[in-house]
């Protein structure tokens, strides 16, 4: 059974569309499918959520922090079926460590869009009724493991908007070392709105991401015909 405050992002998860979290819908047709595990759970600070750091080695999205997630490989099924829930948590497996059978999938949010990467994300959202503890597995692809405090993550003091050199403008989170940013901050700023936890905060708190975050994020990037501009990484 899901805690109390899961309740309302639990009942609005079946009603959520694509728009409502990203400009960036998946294409007609192309894309590489992929999916990531929004997990929830009761940590030493209260609810929050399971992130991960890319490591600045990864072809794409270097450096980012991120959720768990990865492609889908032919064993884990079709995306429009149980693949992406199969690849969410295998890829979790294989990252931090995650045992499966601590989770409790809520549900599907709809497919999204990476441009520079050409990835069709589909996000899993979990409750994490068992939590145990996780760890770096495969440092090739990532560099450290962190679980955000939802407090942390909506007390205005830690929201800013970052902006790309590019021109694009998103939302960020400060958690402890980590400046959330780019596809996973978007993500986490509707989902903290959709659970009724989001607080006001100055929307106008804005800076300009460093060159080193910029160059390891676009790195092996590559944007589509027809896009306007360079997208969030």
């Amino acid at each position: 059974m899901t805690p109390p405050w899961l309740d309302a992002l639990v009942r609005a998860l079946p009603d959520v569309r694509g728009e409502q979290l990203s400009r960036f819908l998946p294409p007609p047709t192309g894309g590489r499918h992929s999916a990531v595990l929004v997990l929830f759970g009761e940590g030493p600070s209260g609810p929050d959520v399971l992130l991960i750091e890319r490591a600045h080695t990864m072809r794409s999205h270097a450096g980012q922090p991120a959720f768990p997630g990865g492609a889908l490989d032919p064993e884990d099924g079709d995306p429009e079926g149980e693949g992406p829930v199969n690849a969410a948590l295998r890829e979790a497996r294989e990252e931090v460590g995650l045992d499966a059978s601590s989770v409790e999938v809520l549900g599907r949010l709809p497919a999204l869009f990476l441009p520079p990467s050409g990835f069709v994300v589909h996000p899993v959202v979990g409750w994490w009724r068992d939590p145990h503890d996780v760890h770096v597995v495969d440092e090739a692809e990532v560099a450290a493991v962190a679980r955000a405090p939802i407090a942390e993550l909506v007390d205005p003091a830690n929201r800013l908007r970052v902006r790309h050199p590019s021109g694009w403008v998103g939302p960020a989170f400060e958690v402890g070392d980590l400046l959330v940013w780019g596809f996973t901050a978007g993500l986490l700023d509707k989902l903290l709105a959709l659970g009724g936890w989001e607080l006001p905060w100055d929307t106008s708190r804005s800076q300009v991401l460093d060159p080193e975050t910029t160059a390891l994020a676009m790195r092996g990037a590559t944007f589509p015909a027809g896009l306007p501009g360079p997208p969030p990484p």
